[in-house]
């Protein structure tokens, strides 16, 4: 699979700069050591905002339960804020729902799906066959001409990688896209 001049094949070296890479509200702050199942560990950059948790009506559907946040006035999932936040930037992207195998734009009033362009596709779909399936992909997907970035939501204190995570990390890497083009967002909620 052909892969930009951002994606090189992961580097074992430890410093990195990461910074510049991300939109400014979720500049990584440290890594998260991941280890993969052929025993290699991965240090992947993580970012540690605070969201607002929603304080207007709440709609019956939240995705299983999942916390209502504010950003920017609007009514969001954690994964659609990461996605918000990345196209303010200049990015273009998606919330990869694997449960029901679409690509998300938005979720209220209506769930709204869109198809990845080309490369996009061929680069998720390449993954997807190695790693065996679509679970364990990165929650968001964001592309910027040829730079492409996974992005994982995790809950601080409530979610962690799971081994579906890392098999599909280790099949995006062994597939040759860079440690540099993922990013965990490690979030905490307030209610102001």
């Amino acid at each position: 699979m052909e892969t930009s001049d951002d994606m090189p094949v992961p580097s074992r070296t430890k410093t990195r700069v990461i910074g510049s890479k991300y939109p400014a509200s979720l500049a990584p702050t440290g890594f998260q050591r991941i280890a993969l199942a052929d025993g290699r560990a991965v240090d992947i950059a993580q970012a540690t905002p605070t969201f607002s948790r929603w304080t207007g009506e709440m709609p019956s559907d939240t995705y299983n339960g999942r916390p209502v946040l504010r950003l920017s006035d609007e009514m969001v999932l954690a994964e659609l804020a990461i996605l918000r936040i990345f196209e303010q930037d200049g990015w273009e992207g998606c919330w990869v729902d694997s449960y029901r195998k679409r690509f998300l734009t938005g979720y209220w009033p209506e769930p709204r799906a869109k198809d990845l362009p080309a490369l996009q596709k061929l680069v998720f779909d390449s993954i997807r066959d190695k790693a065996g399936g679509t679970g364990g992909c990165f929650d968001v997907f964001c592309w910027r001409d040829r730079e492409l970035r996974f992005i994982e939501s995790k809950w601080k204190g409530r979610d962690q990688i799971n081994d579906n995570q890392r098999r599909w990390l280790q099949a995006a890497l062994e597939s040759g896209i860079s440690v540099d083009s993922f990013l965990i967002v490690e979030w905490t909620m307030t209610d102001e």
